[in-house]
């Protein structure tokens, strides 16, 4: 990384030189720089709305960069440890989505852990690919999906030699890391492509003692939120490229999905990060890394509640931890994790990132303060204090082997019909069912509807998970192939 290089910010300075020069709009947006939305200038802000703006030629275009947004892309490459970076303004939503849809094509295989984020799987809707799912091990205690085991992988590439792609969560929204090294390197010797999901990954990329990132393993693409550990603004990620990627094709493929009228405000704000995290992340998030591990002691000290971290890495299954996440296991208390993180919201003002039937996560980052994780680990207590029930009987895994008996795509597009949800089993489902975060769906479109995923289903409505993915709001029918 060239440090001198990275003090660098080419959209917020050009950003920065508009601002100041008064322009009169004559395009979009039609707010006029706010003077046509008063409420929205209160709502936000003079310096926010006024630049608000649309693509010109001193900013530059995100569909076809040649100034301004090509720098700050060259940057975020050189900050990465990238050969090219794609700025992306649909969220890592799109990133993923752009990384299948140009390695695979309709009825051409990709190997992926069943466990991958919504994004994966409404990507082979749009493209018609073959997913080879690798159903991951389970930790039955802690109800988790673990990661992929290198030989689990081994044999989806010997049994589907002709695949173009393995697909590699890491780490997944629990910290859990397969072997990325390995699982790259069996890629490539087969003729395959390994992209990642490093949406909770950011972070990889410039803290010390963290699991390895994907571009250091050699992989071929990564998927990056930078607005979830790096700072920027929601919905705000970036899509790194290594040395082998036809980049100009990727860019068609990219602006299949993307915006062509790029929020500035997001670029503005992943220039800028970008830049904080080249200068300052290895102190940033070493700083992270501790304030997780404190917590993690001050959680376990409470009894009853098990905050994990490293000593679960078994070199297999979970090969590496990423031990910023703090996942905190409900179970012993006798509470489920969506009703611990209902109670710290309603009673304590705490917002956490998720909770699911058997853990809570605080998401820690660069904006996070010992005095909050000191708040959290206090609330903790006293919700057992308070609430703590006699240990039930959970579900025990996060994650439900399916099975699957059409594509993605077939399902999607099939004659379907819909039904009571009881009157299910045994259809073959027309839609993805999930609790959102995290956004791993429980069913998806081709697979078997059982009595077990419908009794995970109900369970995780009534303890509260919010619920997405079909279309009846209430989750009370699915459609179902005909």
């Amino acid at each position: 990384m060239d440090l001198s290089r990275q003090k660098k910010a080419p959209v917020y300075d050009a950003l920065e030189k508009f601002r100041k020069q008064r322009v009169v709009p004559f395009d979009v947006p039609g707010h006029k720089r706010g003077r046509g939305n008063s409420e929205l200038v209160r709502f936000l802000g003079d310096r926010c709305v006024g630049i608000d703006v649309n693509s010109m030629k001193p900013l530059d275009n995100l569909c076809h960069p040649v100034s301004v947004i090509k720098e700050a892309e060259e940057l975020m490459a050189d900050a990465f440890g990238a050969a090219h970076a794609f700025m992306m303004v649909n969220g890592t939503t799109s990133a993923v989505q752009a990384m299948v849809l140009s390695h695979v094509k309709k009825g051409e295989k990709i190997i992926m852990p069943r466990n991958v984020h919504k994004s994966a799987i409404n990507a082979l809707i749009l493209c018609g690919a073959v997913p080879v799912y690798i159903d991951p091990k389970v930790d039955t205690k802690l109800g988790i999906p673990l990661g992929m085991e290198i030989a689990d992988v081994k044999k989806a590439v010997e049994d589907n030699p002709d695949a173009k792609a393995i697909l590699i969560n890491n780490p997944s929204y629990y910290g859990i890391c397969s072997d990325l090294k390995a699982i790259v390197n069996l890629a490539h010797e087969n003729g395959m492509k390994a992209l990642v999901d490093e949406a909770h990954g950011t972070h990889l990329y410039f803290g010390p003692g963290l699991p390895l990132n994907a571009m250091a393993a050699g992989a071929d693409m990564a998927a990056i939120s930078m607005h979830k550990s790096g700072g920027s603004l929601t919905q705000s990620s970036i899509l790194l490229c290594g040395a082998d990627a036809n980049i100009g094709y990727i860019s068609r493929v990219v602006n299949l999905t993307q915006t062509t009228s790029a929020s500035y405000l997001l670029l503005g704000s992943l220039d800028i990060s970008r830049r904080n995290l080249a200068l300052n992340g290895h102190d940033s998030f070493e700083k992270v890394t501790k304030m997780a591990q404190y917590a993690r002691e001050e959680i376990n000290d409470i009894g009853g509640y098990y905050a994990y971290g490293n000593e679960l890495i078994n070199g297999g299954s979970i090969f590496d931890f990423d031990e910023t996440k703090l996942v905190v296991n409900t179970r012993s208390i006798g509470l489920t994790g969506i009703e611990v993180y209902d109670l710290l919201r309603d009673e304590y003002d705490i917002q956490m990132e998720f909770g699911d039937l058997s853990n809570v996560m605080a998401y820690i980052s660069i904006g996070d303060r010992l005095q909050d994780i000191e708040r959290l680990a206090g609330a903790l207590a006293d919700i057992r204090r308070l609430y703590s029930k006699p240990a039930q009987s959970f579900f025990s895994a996060e994650y439900i082997t399916p099975i699957v008996k059409a594509t993605p795509q077939e399902a999607f597009y099939a004659e379907k019909e819909q039904l009571p949800i009881d009157e299910c089993v045994g259809r073959i489902s027309a839609e993805s069912v999930m609790c959102y975060p995290p956004g791993i769906p429980i069913l998806s479109p081709g697979e078997v509807i059982t009595e077990e995923i419908l009794e995970y289903i109900k369970t995780a409505m009534e303890k509260g998970c919010s619920m997405q993915g079909p279309e009846s709001e209430d989750i009370s029918e699915l459609f179902v192939l005909k």
